[in-house]
């Protein structure tokens, strides 16, 4: 099938490349002129293991171009896809829907013929109905059906998440668009993969549902590690215990230093902001955002105390920037709340990211950034290992005491042992432990 791919940021890029290996011929388009030059001379604007080697096969195959001319692959396509971002609106937290309401304006303009139009981006319920609606208005003798098929994709996991799914869902209101969204998912029926058609609202409201409930979970487990801290349990061992519930489930269940990421808090805040718009306000999911808020900015609290109470002069080496491993995204992690609480404090700040210091150096002030993890501590006061980075299991100990000021190790992600510590001479802090 013919598709375009409006937007080619971190859905837009995955699921076009994704499409295309499924054998589609897929177009992504942007405006953006410096990433569309960027991947015409075959460079990745983001970081996603895999993508780059599956956007140059398939751009050799003659599957994937990009174009920054919406009118160039629009009216040949089967079903075009708006996949801009919906980041949370300044002052009130709702999604703010400009991106996608100007695509669906433009793409108004352009259409030929049948068209499935699909929402990709995050958006709240009803939007669908506007986008069809805008289009309606520019183009009242438009045939379109506008199609809910939100993204589950996991950053540094995309590209097997789009393949292998755990569902699909789309939300539909015109049989003709079933048939179009069947073909272009054939792939995963070969695969059992469950495609869950309902109606465009429901499918919208799964996407915040699901992103809302996964960050409950984090959020409980946070909550718990504070219990076991407090009584003297341990809070992998309660994760594990209750995990195995297959009633709860083993997975979100990792205690550290609040959820962050390009989705977590702003679908959060939006489902929010929805349910008291609609009158019905979610109490469980504004507690989720409230604490996870303030659990980030306690974080640097708990480093203050491992270094005595006072880390006024004192240098500081953390390992991990992004909100999670495998990712350059800054959006939303703990140590946009962490450093600049313990610069404020008067530490000295050496940090090292695998991916994520280009985006950091433009969010964080008054830190200096290391070429590698040892760079980053020698001489420190303490180490913060604050995303769990597979480099950062396997430090080498006896070199890590060897070049630190002081052997004190603050692992906010619970990726070391506090026996083995203990043995090796290290001030451990971990959480809930």
């Amino acid at each position: 099938m013919r598709v375009t791919m409006i937007g080619t940021g971190y859905v837009g890029l995955v699921s076009g490349a994704c499409f295309a290996d499924f054998g589609h011929d897929v177009v992504c388009v942007d405006k953006d002129e410096s990433k569309i030059d960027l991947l015409e001379n075959g460079k990745i604007p983001i970081y996603e293991p895999g993508l780059e080697a599956l956007v140059a096969e398939n751009v050799k195959a003659g599957r994937l171009s990009f174009s920054r001319d919406l009118e160039a692959s629009a009216p040949n396509s089967d079903a075009v896809f708006i996949a801009v971002g919906t980041p949370s609106r300044r002052g009130d937290g709702f999604a703010d829907l400009s991106y996608v309401y100007k695509a669906a304006e433009e793409l108004a303009g352009v259409i030929e013929g049948f068209t499935v139009v699909v929402t990709k981006s995050t958006v709240p319920v009803g939007t669908g109905a506007e986008v069809d609606a805008i289009i309606r208005k520019a183009r009242p003798d438009a045939d379109i059906s506008v199609v809910s098929n939100p993204e589950f994709l996991r950053e540094g996991a995309a590209i097997d998440d789009f393949k292998r799914p755990d569902r699909v869902v789309v939300g539909v209101e015109d049989d003709r668009a079933v048939k179009v969204m069947r073909e272009l998912y054939r792939p995963l029926y070969l695969n059992e993969t469950p495609i869950v058609f309902t109606n465009r609202a429901t499918s919208e409201l799964i996407k915040y549902a699901a992103n809302a409930f996964l960050a409950t979970k984090i959020t409980f487990i946070n909550e718990m590690a504070d219990l076991c801290e407090a009584v003297g349990a341990n809070v992998q061992e309660v994760a594990r215990g209750i995990g195995l519930d297959g009633r709860i489930g083993g997975k979100f269940l990792h205690a550290g230093p609040g959820y962050g990421g390009s989705c977590f808090p702003k679908d959060t805040l939006a489902l929010v902001r929805t349910a008291q718009t609609n009158g019905a306000p979610t109490k469980i999911v504004e507690a989720v955002v409230e604490i996870n808020d303030a659990r980030k900015k306690k974080m640097a609290e708990r480093v203050i105390a491992a270094c005595g109470g006072s880390v006024q002069g004192k240098k500081i080496g953390v390992l991990g920037l992004t909100f999670k491993p495998n990712t350059d995204d800054m959006r939303d992690a703990p140590s946009l709340d962490i450093l600049p609480a313990l610069t404020e404090a008067g530490a000295e700040i050496n940090a090292y990211d695998p991916a994520g210091m280009q985006e950091a150096k433009e969010m964080l002030n008054g830190i200096s950034f290391c070429d590698g993890p040892y760079a980053a501590i020698e001489g420190a006061d303490a180490m913060v290992i604050i995303t769990e980075w597979d480099e950062f299991r396997a430090l080498d100990l006896g070199r890590v005491k060897e070049i630190m000021k002081t052997p004190i190790l603050v692992d906010l992600r619970n990726i070391y042992q506090p026996e083995e510590m203990a043995e090796q001479g290290v001030q451990y802090y971990s959480i809930g432990r």
